[in-house]
C-alpha cells in the first residue's frame, strides 16, 4: 500500500529525466550548489566529505552514505567541516572539477573523494503532503543489513557508471528513478517525526487511501469508502481526518484534481477524457473545479506545464 501512494506522490511532481555526474577530488576543496527547483542527491562512493545545508547543521558523509535534498536546498560540499569564511569562498559546483579532471587543489594525506551527484526536476505546483513533509536533508548512513534495496541500487549504479556497457544510458536513468523511491522509502521506515509513515501504517486509513488511489474516478461516498475499509463511517472519518489532515472526500477531491494536473501535463488526452479519468461527469464540471483549485483553466494549465516539460531534463 505504502509504495502505491509513494509512487503516486512522486509521479505527480516528476518532470523530465534525472541527471547525474561523478566527481573526484582530493586535497582541500569546497564547492557550493545553488538552490534548485527540484531534488538533489549525493552518494559517496569513496572517501568522505561534509555537507553544509543553507541554514542547517553540517552532516558528515562517509563511504556508502546517501543524502537526499528533496526540496532543492542550497548547500556546500567540502572536504572538512569548514567555517563560514571558507563557505563564502566556495567554488560554484559548475566550476568544480568533474570526473576525468583532477582537482586543482594540492593533494594531501586525506583520501580522495569519489561522489555521485544528481538531481530530479520537480513540479512544485501540486506537491503531495507526503513529499512536502520530507525534511530539507534526508541522510541515510550506510549500515550493513539496512535498506538492502537501496544498497543494491547504489551498487548497480556504481557498476553501470564504471563499466559503460551497452544500454547504460537507459539503465542509469531507470536506476536513478529507483534510487529516489528507495531513499524516500528508507526515510519513511526510519522517520519518527513525519505524519505519513503513520498514515500508511494505519490499516484503516491505508485501506481507504488504497481504494481512492486505485480508482479515483469511482463514485465514492463516505459510506462506500468506510465499507471498503471495513469500519463505520464515523470511525473512518475520525481516523482519516486525524492522520491525513483532511476528511476523506476532501482528500479525494484534492487527489482527483492533482491527478488531472498530471494528466494535463504528461498527456495529450482531450479535456473530456481527463475529466472522465478523474471522476467528473462533464468537462464543464471538471473545468469549474480545476479553475477554482488552481486559479487557471485546464487548457491554460496544460499549455504552461507542457512547455515546462519540454525543457524538463534535469
Amino acid at each position: 500500500m505504502g509504495v502505491d501512494v509513494v509512487s503516486d506522490a512522486i509521479s505527480a511532481v516528476r518532470i523530465g529525466r534525472p541527471s547525474s555526474n561523478r566527481v573526484r577530488a582530493s586535497g582541500s576543496w569546497c564547492t557550493r550548489l545553488a538552490p534548485y527547483d527540484g531534488a538533489g542527491f549525493h552518494i559517496v562512493l569513496e572517501g568522505s566529505c561534509w555537507l553544509l545545508p543553507d541554514g542547517g547543521a553540517p552532516v558528515a558523509l562517509g563511504v556508502g552514505d546517501a543524502v537526499l535534498l528533496p526540496h532543492g536546498a542550497g548547500h556546500v560540499l567540502a572536504d572538512s567541516a569548514v567555517d563560514a569564511e571558507a563557505v563564502a569562498r566556495a567554488v560554484p559546483f559548475e566550476d568544480w572539477p568533474g570526473e576525468g579532471h583532477p582537482s586543482t587543489a594540492p593533494a594531501d594525506a586525506r583520501a580522495p573523494l569519489h561522489v555521485l551527484c544528481g538531481k530530479y526536476r520537480l513540479d512544485h505546483s501540486r506537491v503531495h503532503p507526503l513529499m512536502a513533509e520530507l525534511p530539507q536533508v534526508v541522510h541515510l548512513p550506510h549500515r550493513v543489513g539496512r535498506h538492502p534495496e537501496l544498497r543494491a541500487a547504489i551498487d548497480l549504479l556504481a557498476g553501470e557508471l564504471d563499466d559503460r556497457l551497452p544500454g547504460a544510458c537507459v539503465a542509469v536513468s531507470s536506476l536513478l528513478d529507483l534510487l529516489l523511491v528507495y531513499m524516500i522509502r528508507a526515510w519513511m521506515s526510519e522517520s519518527t517525526a513525519g505524519a505519513w509513515p503513520a498514515v500508511l501504517g494505519d490499516p484503516v486509513v491505508a485501506a481507504a487511501l488504497r481504494a481512492l488511489h486505485t480508482d479515483p474516478a469511482a463514485p465514492w461516498s463516505n459510506d462506500r469508502l468506510a465499507s471498503e475499509a471495513g469500519v463505520s463511517r464515523p470511525t473512518l472519518a475520525r481516523r482519516f481526518t486525524a492522520l491525513v489532515g483532511r476528511p476523506p472526500m476532501a482528500y479525494l477531491t484534492w487527489w482527483r484534481l492533482t491527478r488531472a494536473a498530471t494528466l494535463l501535463r504528461d498527456t495529450t488526452d482531450p479535456l473530456a477524457a481527463v475529466a472522465a479519468k478523474v471522476g467528473y461527469g462533464t468537462p464543464y464540471a471538471f473545468s469549474h473545479a480545476f479553475s477554482r483549485e488552481f486559479g487557471t483553466t485546464p487548457g491554460r494549465y496544460r499549455e504552461s506545464r507542457q512547455g515546462d516539460r519540454a525543457h524538463g531534463t534535469a
